[in-house]
């Protein structure tokens, strides 16, 4: 049923785009002989173009993870209270972003900041295309302001990460080594009713993944939070450890690939991918050198224009 409704919804954006283009050329054609409007044919000619621009922005959405939901966590970098409420800052604008996508957002795990803001957060977030979208988001955010934090009123600068890998669902197939996973449990914080902070329904698990190419052994840590119920979090959790060993996976791919690497820039875990100035009004990505003025829109949610030229650069290889 997936992949019917995937041919689907690509027959029915070219019948659109089709019978848009056969509309622009009859208001073309009328304009001529003074029935329609410039006007006219110019929103036509503009709806046309929109819809070109999804299809082709569909287009560099091909890999096979790119349909999946994403798990998307962010990290406050070094600088306290200022850093942490930057990374809440981020958490809002990806929150609002997948608002007006529709977007099922859980938050699996949470840690506040000791005065404002937040330490890091994890979101599991579930539609179609989620993580082909968000992909994009990986790397180190950059906040450049005044901050309300300071006493001297000092323009400060502050980092948050952001990593986003794909949600497996029931279509991947994921081994799991049993024997490789320990938990831990313990006391959720915050709202929840009555069993938070009397019944340890959070739980940690540690999974020790092997390299199969190097041999090297690293610990894979995840925290879920989201359930009032104990079962209900370690279910979670081994979903969120699938997601990262696909990830883990899919890396191994790209990597082995020679032809997917050549003449695309590699995104490194720590590089800095775009920057915030608030007091010169610019968000600018240094990947795409894509910037807008609109700080106000880019923090409501307002990032399409930034996925879109990552994509329509770096996209559909």
């Amino acid at each position: 049923m997936k992949k019917v409704r995937s041919i689907k919804s690509w027959i029915t954006a070219y019948n659109e785009a089709k019978d848009a283009a056969e509309e622009l050329q009859l208001a073309f054609d009328f304009n001529k002989e003074g029935i329609t409007s410039e006007e006219e044919v110019d929103s036509a000619y503009k709806t046309v173009i929109d819809l070109l621009d999804k299809l082709e922005l569909k287009n560099m959405l091909r890999s096979e993870e790119d349909h999946l939901g994403a798990v998307l966590k962010i990290n406050a970098g070094a600088g306290g209270t200022e850093a942490q409420d930057w990374a809440e800052m981020l958490y809002r604008m990806y929150g609002r972003w997948c608002e007006s996508k529709a977007y099922k957002v859980t938050v699996t795990n949470r840690l506040d900041g000791d005065d404002a803001g937040i330490k890091t957060i994890t979101l599991q977030i579930e539609g179609e295309y989620a993580f082909g979208y968000l992909k994009s988001e990986n790397g180190v955010h950059r906040l450049v302001r005044v901050s309300p934090y300071n006493a001297q009123g000092k323009r400060m600068t502050s980092f948050s990460s952001v990593a986003v890998v794909p949600l497996v669902d029931d279509t991947i197939e994921i081994e799991v080594n049993q024997g490789d996973i320990t938990w831990d449990t313990f006391r959720s914080s915050g709202a929840g009713g009555q069993n938070v902070n009397k019944v340890e329904t959070g739980v940690r698990l540690h999974y020790n993944y092997k390299d199969p190419d190097t041999g090297e052994v690293n610990e894979i840590v995840i925290e879920n939070t989201e359930s009032r119920s104990q079962f209900g979090n370690k279910d979670n959790a081994i979903r969120l450890l699938k997601s990262q060993l696909y990830e883990l996976e899919l890396e191994r791919r790209r990597k082995a690939s020679a032809k997917i690497e050549a003449g695309k820039k590699k995104i490194e875990w720590g590089s800095q991918i775009r920057s915030y100035v608030f007091d010169d009004r610019r968000v600018k990505d240094h990947r795409t050198d894509y910037q807008t003025s609109n700080v106000g829109a880019v923090m409501d949610g307002d990032i399409d224009d930034f996925i879109k030229a990552y994509l329509m650069q770096f996209g559909g290889d």
